[in-house]
Formats: C-alpha cells, structure tokens, sequence
C-alpha cells in the first residue's frame, strides 16, 4: 500500500513514525485540531495506537471519527473531521476558533 498517495483531496498525511514519541501526542492533537470539517487526517503509525484513539474520543468525542484503512504493516487510520454547527456560529475547524465546540 502506497500511503503517500492522497485519494481525495481534503486528505492529509501525518507519518508519526518520524516524530519523537516524547511529542507524538500533543503533535497529533495539534494536527487534528487545525483541520476543517470534512477533511481527512491519514495517519500512519509504527504500532497500533489504542491509547491514542481513546484520548482521541475522549476529547473529540463524534467530531473526530477514526477508520483503519491498514493493520497489516505500518498501521494506517483515516481520521474524519464532522464539526457541527452551534447556534449562530458557521462550523469552522476543529480548533475550537471556529465553532465547533471541541473540549479540550
């Protein structure tokens, strides 16, 4: 599987195998939050990140929805973006400037 391929355009790739694991988290948490509604984080990881993902629900709940596209070599999950709209406010990105009321 080729993951440096996008197959759709609202796709980002983030490789967290190169990144420092002291930083890995904050790192991906900052990614996730500078992302639009709609659009896609591909991630891609050394080992299967089950801490990760319950951190990711915890904070995220429904707005981040994650999607294993891979498990068989590096581990590759797609994480959705579906901000929601709060009364009177356009849905915007996931980093809480934009309405769509994260929690963290």
């Amino acid at each position: 599987m080729d993951c440096s391929s996008q197959n759709h355009l609202d796709t980002h790739v983030f490789d967290a195998r190169g990144i420092s694991k002291r930083f890995r988290h904050s790192a991906i948490f900052g990614a996730i939050e500078a992302l639009e509604d709609g659009e896609v984080m591909r991630f891609i990881n050394d080992h299967d990140p089950l801490p990760l993902l319950a951190q990711i629900s915890q904070r995220y709940g429904d707005q981040v929805r994650p999607e294993y596209v891979d498990r068989s070599g590096p581990v590759v999950i797609d994480f959705h973006i579906h901000a929601y709209q709060q009364a009177g406010e356009g849905a915007g990105s996931c980093g809480g400037s934009g309405g769509c009321g994260c929690s963290h």
